[in-house]
């Protein structure tokens, strides 16, 4: 693959390629068009880890969002640079690289988690987990086997490729969804393979762990892929080679999901901050960029939790700076289609990355009030997609039916310039519009459907 054309600065679909702005880039102007989308502006009400947290202070998906774009902002400058280092070529030819890549992976880090439904972890699970019961059975019966597994494997990856790439037909008659540049689109795309794969071709690979677009959007991606001339592993089946700032974009959540999420666990007294920090010293100093540690000798913690601040700044740090020198080592392969892992994996300290990644899992994620709002997701979810598919598809078309439908949002349903839609498309329509509700919102109209709380007004 070619640098000059994975930095495409045309726009999705049918844009000309963007002389910059002085100052602002297109990567840049791609970075902004998320901030000031709906579906971005929602993640402040949906669950980082703790679903419906009561505490201010605790992580949701818009600051989870926030920080993962600015550690890969970093992550995208250094790791540039030091690609540039071992090809000063590159530099003549793309005089802007290293700090077009940082804009590249920013942008896609900020978008990263924008198709993720309500409930956090769970609520892709709550979501598969309808579709694959019988309650379901009389939809998804006659969709072919491709469009069962998008919606029996929900993937919130895949959701938000088409929040980026998609436009209603009831609201425009645009086809662009964000607009974004080529670039980004493909950075954003970790996994660049449709959900059913055939099991002759497939390499298990990191980029094939999930898949990032539903049967609507395979041509769609197949046009980023041919625009950014992906490699393709099986291009007549949609499934190519990743973008190779897409491992950026992995890296850089993986290490705010980690670091934060433990950070998370510790203040909220569900992860002993004792062990807690001691994983974290350690973890420092296990990083072979590791500062002395008469660096913070001198400095007298008033408490646990102004150790743990520094300790957080300090490691994210420690490890952008290390996986930049990886990515970089790495970058001709990736190019070529020969790597395939996560860079985390390759970290000096990733023995300690695990560990905390095990205490978060059995103290963070694992903890009884996860645990219970997590099993309610699981009803309210399957409870408005049950009874909303069960309307849209009454032939009958009775009065309670009618009155349901009249709740969804008109972008949702097939009528007007929709009404040609597929049963398929159809239950996609309505999962965009479950997926994309904020956990309150969720609750609340469920409460109301089922008759266990009036509105309140508005």
């Amino acid at each position: 693959m070619s640098w000059s054309q994975l930095l495409s600065t045309r726009r999705y679909p049918d844009r000309p390629a963007e002389a910059p702005t002085p100052g602002r880039s297109p990567y840049l102007a791609d970075y902004d068009r998320v901030v000031f989308s709906s579906a971005f502006r929602r993640l402040q009400r949906k669950t980082q880890v703790m679903p419906l947290p009561e505490t201010d202070f605790v992580h949701t998906r818009l600051t989870h969002s926030l920080e993962t774009a600015c550690v890969g902002r970093s992550l995208g400058r250094l790791s540039a640079r030091r690609v540039l280092e071992a090809d000063p070529d590159l530099a003549r030819e793309l005089p802007d690289f290293a700090q077009d890549c940082g804009d590249i992976v920013a942008a896609a880090c900020l978008a990263h988690d924008i198709g993720n439904p309500p409930f956090g972890h769970s609520g892709e699970d709550a979501i598969s987990a309808y579709f694959a019961s019988r309650a379901a059975d009389p939809f998804v019966t006659n969709l072919t086997a491709a469009e069962r597994e998008d919606l029996m494997h929900f993937e919130g990856n895949a959701a938000g490729f088409r929040i980026l790439t998609h436009t209603y037909p009831a609201l425009s008659s645009g086809s662009a969804g964000l607009g974004l540049t080529y670039a980004t689109l493909g950075a954003f795309t970790k996994y660049p393979r449709p959900s059913l794969i055939e099991a002759d071709k497939k390499q298990h690979g990191a980029s094939e762990k999930k898949y990032g677009h539903f049967q609507t959007e395979n041509p769609r991606f197949k046009l980023i892929a041919t625009e950014l001339c992906l490699r393709p592993k099986d291009a007549a089946a949609g499934f190519y080679h990743r973008h190779p700032l897409a491992f950026l974009v992995e890296a850089a959540d993986d290490i705010c999901y980690r670091i934060i999420d433990f950070e998370d666990g510790l203040k909220l007294g569900l992860i002993d901050h004792e062990r807690g920090l001691k994983l974290l010293r350690e973890l420092r100093d296990a990083a072979p960029n590791a500062r002395p540690r008469t660096a913070s000798s001198g400095l007298q913690w008033r408490d646990w939790q102004e150790e743990l601040g520094y300790l957080r700044a300090t490691l994210i740090g420690q490890l952008v700076d290390e996986t930049a020198t990886r990515f970089a080592h790495h970058a001709p392969a990736i190019l070529r289609g020969e790597y395939d892992a996560p860079l985390v994996k390759e970290l000096s300290g990733y023995a300690f990355l695990q560990e905390i990644q095990r205490l978060s899992i059995d103290k963070l994620y694992r903890s009884r009030p996860v645990l219970e709002i997590e099993a309610a997701g699981f009803e309210v979810l399957g409870g408005l997609l049950n009874t909303f598919l069960c309307a849209i598809f009454d032939r009958q078309a009775n009065h309670r039916s009618r009155k349901l439908l009249d709740l969804l949002p008109p972008q949702y349903r097939a009528t007007g310039f929709q009404k040609e839609a597929t049963a398929y498309e159809q239950i996609l329509l309505l999962t965009d519009y479950v997926a994309g509700m904020t956990d309150q919102h969720a609750l609340s109209l469920y409460k109301t459907i089922k008759g266990i709380e009036l509105p309140k007004g508005f």
